[in-house]
């Protein structure tokens, strides 16, 4: 962007600003610099493709990706994103409450015994290198089931890993039912792209930032689409030299108190 591109739109950001519509430009034009903000993307989906993966560790952003196990790219993608510096989730499949929807590989259905939760957990971390964390793939019917979310939490725990609820349904236990197991956990404030179009993801990014701007901190999941990617790298280039800091998703959890 040229000199004079640049003073343009830092013109409009600033009558925007002042008009109530960008939190950065009011807050400067009112004498104040708005409080740190950290926010976490977490990118779900991860295992399917090389390329779409690619396409996210190209932005230089500061993402987290959730990998699906035992896809063809599952082990192989987790280890290049590690390799980028980038913080890995499993990203457990549970069963949903539409009977036809299939969850994938390795998924915990409401019913299994806490014998088995547990070893289809183990067996789904050791499938996806590198992993400090969970979060659910759909789980709809699943997370709104407190004892079969807390037999998941407990074989979660027990190895060391923190949980993410990305929220599938407002019938979700598992935040709450972390909680009461006393460890590390988040949850989900935004779905980015329920609206596949780059200027949507880009009007849903923006909202998240207001939200961490307002509370400090705000995570949201998107999905490796090209939508995404190109929302994401517009967000990436403008939030430069601002109080927002993309963060890996382990900076915002609350801890196991």
């Amino acid at each position: 962007m040229d000199r004079r591109a640049f003073l343009v739109k830092s013109f409009g950001w600033t009558l925007a600003g002042i008009a109530g519509f960008n939190p950065f430009a009011k807050a400067f034009a009112m004498g104040q610099r708005p409080r740190d903000a950290r926010m976490a993307v977490i990118i779900d989906d991860i295992g399917y493709s090389r390329r779409q993966a690619a396409a996210f560790m190209g932005i230089g952003a500061n993402l987290t990706y959730a990998v699906l196990p035992h896809l063809p790219y599952s082990a192989a993608l987790a280890c290049a994103i590690h390799e980028k510096g980038h913080e890995i989730l499993l990203h457990q499949p549970m069963e949903p409450f539409d009977r036809q929807l299939d969850p994938g590989p390795g998924a915990l259905y409401v019913g299994d015994s806490a014998a088995q939760i547990e070893k289809v957990v183990r067996t789904n971390i050791r499938a996806v290198p590198f992993v400090s964390g969970v979060n659910n793939h759909m789980g709809s019917r699943f997370t709104s089931n407190g004892d079969d979310i807390r037999y998941a939490l407990q074989a979660i725990k027990s190895r060391g890993l923190f949980f993410v609820d990305s929220l599938t349904t407002h019938r979700s236990k598992a935040y709450h039912t972390a909680c009461s197991l006393h460890m590390p956990r988040g949850r989900r404030d935004t779905f980015l792209d329920n609206h596949r179009h780059p200027q949507a993801i880009l009007d849903r990014l923006y909202g998240v930032m207001d939200q961490a701007l307002a509370h400090g901190h705000a995570i949201a999941i998107g999905h490796p689409y090209p939508e995404t990617a190109a929302a994401l790298r517009v967000f990436w280039s403008e939030i430069h030299g601002t109080p927002v800091r993309m963060v890996p998703v382990s900076r915002l959890l609350t801890e196991g108190t």
